[in-house]
C-alpha cells in the first residue's frame, strides 16, 4: 500500500467473504505482455513498442530496488507479471512473493526458492542466497522473450536449445542476430539497437550474479537502444518539403542520465 510508481501496479483494496481472499488491484486493459508476445496474438508488437514496454518494467523494478527504503525483491518477474495499460504502458504486478530486502552490511537473505521455472536465478537456486540479481536474472529472461517470442522452455529433447537462455547463447555465438528476433517483425529494426538488446539481456542472465548489471544500469542500456531506433527510423525518413504544411514529428528520446529512480 505504501508502494507507488507508475510502473507498478496500484492496489485498489482487498476482499474477504468467508474462506475467499483476494488483492484487488486496476485494471489492466491489455492484459499481460505473454499474450502479445504468442504466436495466437492477431496483433504484432514493433520493435519500438517492445522496447518501450521493456523500459517501463525495468523502472518499476529498478523502482523497488533502489526506490524503496527498504528495498524490494519481486521474486518473480516474468513476461506474465507484466502488465499492458490501453496505451500499452507496462507495469510490473503480482507482489504475492515479493521480499524486503536487507540494508545492512549482509548482501543477501537466505530464503525458501520460490519462482517460476525458466525464469528461477540458478545461484539463487543452488544456494538459497536472495539478492536484488536474481530479479535482474528474471528480468533476462523476459527480454530474451520479447526481442524473439520464443517460449522460455520448449518441449524438445536438444538440451542445447529447449531453453531459451541456452539457444540465444548458441545464436549469439554463430553471430545469427536475424534468427534471434521474432520474424514477425520482418526486419523493421536497427540491428545495432536489437544487438545492444541481446547483448543485455545475455548480461542480465550471467551464471555469476556479480557479473549482472543493476536495474539502473538496465534502463539505462535500454534507453540506449530506443535512441538507437529512433534515430536510425529519424534519418531514413524522407525529407519533408519546405512547402509542406504539416510539420514532421520528432520523437522524444528519453533521458539516460538519470541514475537513481523517483516516486511517481
Amino acid at each position: 500500500m505504501r508502494v507507488h510508481h507508475r510502473n507498478l501496479t496500484n492496489l485498489v483494496g482487498y476482499m474477504n467473504d468467508g474462506g475467499h481472499l483476494g488483492l484487488i488491484y486496476e485494471y489492466m486493459a491489455k492484459g499481460n505482455l505473454a499474450e502479445h508476445l504468442s504466436e495466437k496474438s492477431s496483433s504484432i508488437l514493433s520493435w519500438e513498442d517492445r522496447l518501450r514496454i521493456a523500459i517501463d518494467a525495468a523502472h518499476g523494478l529498478e523502482y523497488l530496488h533502489h526506490g524503496c527504503k527498504p528495498p524490494i525483491v519481486h521474486r518473480d518477474v516474468k513476461t506474465t507479471n507484466i502488465l499492458l495499460t490501453e496505451n500499452f504502458n507496462a507495469k510490473l504486478s503480482d507482489f504475492g512473493l515479493s521480499k524486503t530486502y536487507p540494508t545492512d552490511d549482509k548482501s543477501y537473505m537466505s530464503t525458501v526458492i520460490v519462482g517460476t521455472p525458466g525464469y528461477l536465478d540458478p545461484e539463487y537456486y543452488t544456494s538459497n542466497r536472495l539478492t536484488e540479481k536474481s530479479d535482474v536474472y528474471g528480468f533476462g529472461v523476459s527480454l530474451m522473450e520479447i526481442i524473439s517470442c520464443r517460449p522460455v522452455i520448449l518441449n524438445t529433447p536438444d538440451r542445447e536449445t529447449n531453453y531459451i537462455v541456452k539457444w540465444v547463447h548458441a545464436m549469439v555465438s554463430q553471430g545469427d542476430i536475424k534468427n534471434i528476433v521474432d520474424p514477425r517483425i520482418k526486419g523493421a529494426y536497427d540491428s545495432n539497437s536489437v544487438w545492444k538488446a541481446v547483448e543485455l539481456a545475455l548480461a542480465c542472465v550471467s551464471v555469476d550474479s556479480n557479473q549482472r548489471p543493476t536495474m539502473n544500469q538496465v534502463v539505462i542500456e535500454l534507453k540506449d537502444c530506443l535512441a538507437m531506433e529512433l534515430s536510425q527510423r529519424s534519418e531514413s525518413r524522407p525529407v519533408e518539403s519546405k512547402d509542406s504544411i504539416e510539420m514532421m514529428s520528432i520523437p522524444m528520446v528519453m533521458n539516460a542520465s538519470r541514475s537513481s529512480p523517483m516516486p511517481r
